[in-house]
């Protein structure tokens, strides 16, 4: 059995809004037999099962058969960048002192945000802790990909990048294009592994009672977009396909856009300013409520940006939730996502125009929908059961704890 330190900032349970990856993979973990302690923040929509006050600035207790640790530093989407960098850094502060007091086995750190590495390297340094680096995100790549232009931040975050990915014993990439950064920056091979998002087949699927909007008519087809609200996310593009159904008179289709984020409010206002009376804003929903509202619609949306960078650099937790719902599933994403959509279980259109053509489509043929929605399902109990993964990650974790082998130089020293 070994002790193992979990760093990911932003864990929630299946009871908040937002990703629920990394309780899956230390409960997993926990059950492999493994001494599991997991310290996290306070990330805007997650709930992390611990009650009761904070005592200098943190409390803890079990969860899901291991120990969650959690700091009381609030972060969100919709705060600044001055606030949000202050919370990663907090964070990165108190869990390097947890890294470092204790003579962990291993040391799991889940990026983003990036900041997350600070405390593995510095369990490295001093007392040679071997650690698994995840990245979720490929930083700095996707922040140089939007225009970040922060002086000085983006070199930072270059050297603490190619630092972990050189440093860490394991790396998973959550896609082969995040995987591709990491190789760039030194990773040896046999040290990646890829392992995507997973889906939930417990909490979504056929077996979940339907829910739907109070307002949304009985014979309308929702198509739901669950997620961020930001930037990245270049969610007027929806605006601008409701904006094209309403000036075609088509009334059979919703938009349904559940989330937070900076954008939501110019969003809202702007659905306001033009009528868009086909789409419904709704706040972020507990996992097991999103469940029953995708049970109670007929279609998922995937939007981003149109971010050239975005096409293998991205795994949308949503894509799985669709998938796992069984959801046809309609995008605008190239590359990984669009590849996977055209198994049989969506399509994938670059502009309004062809949104909102595939929406009318999908609106008057219930039968075709349906039977790539049976496909979407299928895909993911075959491909993409988040057991099967968290298995395959709990096989990277004990690796990461194995002896090195010697290098060439070693054996010469030696000799």
């Amino acid at each position: 059995m070994a002790r193992i330190l979990y760093l990911h900032q932003h864990f929630s349970t299946p009871d908040g809004a937002t990703g629920t990856r990394s309780h899956a993979m230390a409960r997993a973990l926990a059950q492999r037999g493994h001494a599991v302690t997991l310290a996290c923040g306070q990330w805007q929509g997650s709930v992390t099962g611990l009650a009761g006050p904070f005592r200098r600035g943190c409390r803890s207790g079990e969860v899901a058969g291991f120990e969650l640790i959690e700091f009381a530093i609030p972060c969100s989407n919709g705060m600044g960048l001055a606030a949000r960098a202050s919370a990663f850094l907090r964070y990165a502060g108190r869990a390097t002192w947890l890294a470092a007091r204790e003579p962990w086995d291993l040391v799991i750190a889940s990026s983003t945000p990036l900041t997350v590495a600070l405390p593995a390297l510095a369990a490295r340094r001093l007392r040679g802790t071997p650690f698994l680096f995840e990245i979720r995100d490929p930083w700095p790549e996707l922040p140089a990909a939007l225009g970040l232009s922060t002086p000085g931040l983006l070199p930072a975050m270059n050297r603490l990048t190619t630092a972990a990915c050189r440093r860490a014993a394991t790396v998973v990439a959550l896609t082969a294009g995040m995987g591709a950064t990491a190789l760039a920056r030194g990773t040896a091979p046999e040290r990646l592994h890829v392992i995507g998002q997973g889906c939930d087949l417990d909490l979504f699927g056929p077996q979940i009672p339907p829910s739907r909007p109070e307002h949304a008519g009985s014979q309308e087809m929702l198509a739901v977009y669950a997620g961020a609200h930001g930037r990245a996310n270049g969610l007027h593009l929806l605006l601008d396909v409701a904006a094209r159904l309403r000036a075609s008179g088509e009334r059979r289709v919703r938009l349904v856009l559940v989330g937070e984020g900076g954008e939501k409010p110019a969003l809202m206002a702007d659905a306001a300013a033009r009528g868009l009376d086909n789409v419904t804003f709704l706040k972020p929903l507990p996992k097991r409520d999103l469940a029953r509202l995708l049970a109670g619609s007929q279609l998922g949306l995937l939007c981003l940006a149109p971010v050239p960078e975005f096409a293998e650099w991205t795994a949308p937790n949503k894509l799985m939730d669709y998938l796992a719902a069984g959801l046809p599933v309609l995008s605008n994403v190239p590359g990984e996502a669009a590849r996977l959509l055209a198994e049989g279980c969506g399509e994938t259109w670059p502009d309004a125009s062809g949104l909102a053509a595939a929406l009318t489509r999908f609106a008057a043929h219930p039968y075709r929908r349906a039977a790539m929605g049976e496909a979407a399902r299928l895909l993911a109990l075959r491909r993409f059961d988040r057991r099967l993964l968290a298995a395959r990650f709990v096989a990277a974790a004990e690796s990461a704890m194995l002896p090195r082998p010697a290098t060439a130089l070693t054996h010469l020293v030696r000799a």
